[in-house]
Parts: C-alpha cells; structure tokens; sequence
C-alpha cells in the first residue's frame, strides 16, 4: 500500500513545482516590452520623441512612423499597431484599439499622458475596436480560451480511460466532433454571458474548434504513443505553458524573454488574439493565429498516427511471442 501512494504524491508534488516555476517565474517583475506604437507628424517632433522615450524608458515601445493620420489609422485596423500618436497640432491625439487589451492600452495611455503633462500639455484620448460592453475588459473572452484548452484536455483523458483500444480512426473522428461541438458551445455560452450576439460568432466559433482540434490531436497522440506519462506531457506543454506565455488578458508583452519568445508558437495566445481579430478588428490579423494552430493539428495528427503503429508493432511482438 505504502509504494502505490509514492507514484501519486511525487506526482503531484511535481505539478506543484512546476506550477509555482512556470507561473511566479513569468509574473514576479512584469514590465512592457516592444508595445507597438504608430506616430504620426513633423519629422522634427516624431524624431525627438522617440530618442526621448529610448532613452527615459528603452524597450517599452515600437514605434512606427507614419506619413499620414489615414495611414496610421489603417496599421491600427490591421493590428500592426495598439496605438497610434498624432502629434504636431494644439494638443497631442491618442487613438488606442480597445480589444488589444486593458494593459497594453493602459500603458500606452498612462506613460504617454505623464509625458505631455510635464510639458503642460493635455493627452486627447480616442478609443477604437472595443471589447463590447458586455465583457469590456475581454476577460470571459480570455477565459473562454482557458476553457476550451481545459476541457480538450479533459476529454481526451476520459477517452484514453474509455476506450483504450481505439485505433487511429475512431480517435480522429473524437478529436474533430469534439472540436465543432466544443467551439460552438463555448462560443454559444460566452455570447449569452456578455449579451453580444457578434455577427463574426461562426468565424469565431471556428476558430476555437480548430485550437480545440490541435489539442486535442495532440493530446491523443501523446497519449497514445507515451501513454500515461505522454498524456501528462502533453497538458504540460500545450496547455499549462501555452496558458502561461500567453500572458492572459494582460498579454505576453509584459512577460520575461523567455515566455515573449515563447508565445507566438503556443495555441492559447494565438486563439485569444485569432478570437479578438474576428470578433473586433473584422477579422484582422488572423493569418499567423490560424497557421500556427493548423501546425499544431498537424503536428498531433502525425502523433497519433506514430502512436497507432507503435502500438500495433507492440501487438504484433506480442502475438508472434
């Protein structure tokens, strides 16, 4: 009795360790990093401040100049940028995208402001592309994401439990019929929770079922190549540390080197900014998060069908012995 408890709570101990890791080591000292920011005015005014702000705070922005207000405004449509400064007129203008987030608008906004108020000068502040109001900060957005990477992740462990002999197929059919079910639910009971009935609601509903999709091939493949410890590996990866680097509703620009690097490649992020593309920015910047999720089906595809002969090589070993 005593070694059969061993395996559990080493086990657990270990999830615990790497829970404490991955989510302190990401959060002890959050700072911007890279926010992108487009400028707009006198040649003079742009240069100087952006040497200004290299120098009082190197790294916080990216800033892009632009020759015209329409120009800069259109790089915000397209989410090339989060904010964007016209400068050269009375008073200095902001226009921030809402949907890109509480934090990185809150930075823009709050830095940008004391910089003008030393020089006595008022910030206008004009918001575009917001959450709705039902969600304005895009937190049930976000933990839509969170659900969605949870609950395939729960489903294929109840399968590996239920039917340990499916082979590929069968397997396969599960992952993409939970996908659809899952993206339309999720998508269904986040709109009557916020009340917005968005006319993107099947893109949206689509693309959640293709990260659902990915997981969940991937999941099943390291499950069935691995087994039990390839299940465990697999929640690890694709969802603990994608739900880390990606920074939650906050975003991973204010996450340390390692989880920024890390981000781009992981569903979660990318399912959270493909979901506020298709939602508010009319479908904006969906190229990379739907590139990057297909890879990860992929990639889970070719899992299970490594596992399935694996174990079909195991049986034949077995009955030829």
């Amino acid at each position: 009795m005593g070694r059969s408890l061993v395996a559990p709570a080493f086990g657990g101990l270990v999830v615990l360790l790497l829970l404490i890791g991955l989510i302190g080591t990401a959060i002890r000292d959050p700072k911007p990093h890279d926010i992108p920011v487009g400028l707009v005015g006198p040649a003079p005014v742009v240069q100087q401040l952006s040497e200004n702000f290299a120098k009082a705070a190197p790294g916080t922005f990216q800033f892009t100049t632009y020759e015209s207000e329409d120009a800069a405004r259109a790089a915000l449509d397209s989410r090339t940028v989060a904010g964007v400064l016209v400068l050269g007129q009375a008073a200095p203008r902001l226009v921030l995208a809402g949907a890109a987030g509480d934090a990185v608008t809150g930075v823009i906004t709050a830095v940008l402001t004391n910089a003008f108020r030393a020089q006595s000068l008022t910030l206008q502040v004009e918001t575009v592309h917001p959450f709705n109001s039902g969600d304005a900060h895009g937190l049930v957005l976000f933990f839509l994401v969170v659900a969605l990477m949870v609950s395939a992740l729960v489903a294929q462990a109840l399968l590996q439990s239920e039917a340990k002999g499916a082979g590929f197929a069968p397997r396969f059919i599960f992952v993409l019929l939970y996908a659809g079910l899952a993206g339309i639910a999720g998508m269904a009971a986040t709109s009557w929770i916020t009340g917005d009935w968005n006319s993107a609601f099947w893109a949206a509903s689509g693309l959640a079922a293709l990260a659902v999709a990915a997981v969940g091939a991937v999941v099943a493949g390291s499950a069935r190549l691995l087994g039990g410890p390839g299940l465990g590996l697999a929640a690890l990866v694709v969802v603990l540390l994608g739900l880390v680097a990606s920074g939650g509703p906050a975003g991973s620009e204010f996450l340390p080197d390692f989880y920024r690097s890390v981000a781009p490649w992981m569903i979660p992020g990318q399912l959270y900014s493909a979901l506020r593309g298709a939602l508010y920015f009319d479908g904006a910047g969906l190229g990379a998060p739907v590139l990057v999720l297909t890879g990860w089906l992929a990639a889970g595809v070719v899992l299970m069908v490594l596992g399935d002969l694996v174990r079909r090589r195991d049986a034949v070993k077995v009955a030829a012995g």
